[in-house]
C-alpha cells in the first residue's frame, strides 16, 4: 500500500495514523510506504490526483476520474461530517472491505 503525499499537506500524517489504527483493529497486516511527491512533474508522472492518495497494488483506494493534467494539490474526501482532507476510519474500513471482496 502506498500513501502519496506532499509535505505541505496538513492531513497525511493523521490519515496514516487512522489507516494504521484500522489495520490494527481489523487484524490486518499491510506495509504502508510513504511516497513523497515534490514537484508538478512527479505529480504528472505518478498521475497524482492530490495529497493524500492511497494506492493498493497501483490502484487508487478511492478512484477518481482521469483528468487532463496532474499537479501538486490537496485532495478532499466526502465524510459524514462534510469535506475532509482524510477519509474517516469507517470510510477506510468500507473501502478495504470492498477491495477484499473484489480481490
Amino acid at each position: 500500500m502506498e500513501v502519496l503525499y506532499f509535505d505541505c499537506c496538513p492531513t497525511y500524517g493523521t490519515a496514516v495514523k487512522i489507516l494504521e489504527g484500522v489495520f490494527s483493529e481489523e487484524g490486518l497486516e499491510a506495509e504502508v510506504e510513504l511516497v513523497p511527491v515534490d514537484t508538478d512533474e512527479e505529480a504528472e508522472r505518478l498521475r497524482f490526483p492530490g495529497s493524500l492518495t492511497i494506492r493498493v497494488d497501483g490502484d487508487d483506494l478511492f478512484p477518481v476520474p482521469e483528468r487532463p493534467g496532474y499537479a501538486l494539490g490537496c485532495r478532499t474526501y466526502i465524510t459524514p461530517e462534510g469535506f475532509s482532507g482524510s477519509p474517516t476510519a469507517q470510510i477506510f474500513r468500507e473501502a478495504l472491505a470492498k477491495l477484499s471482496r473484489l480481490g
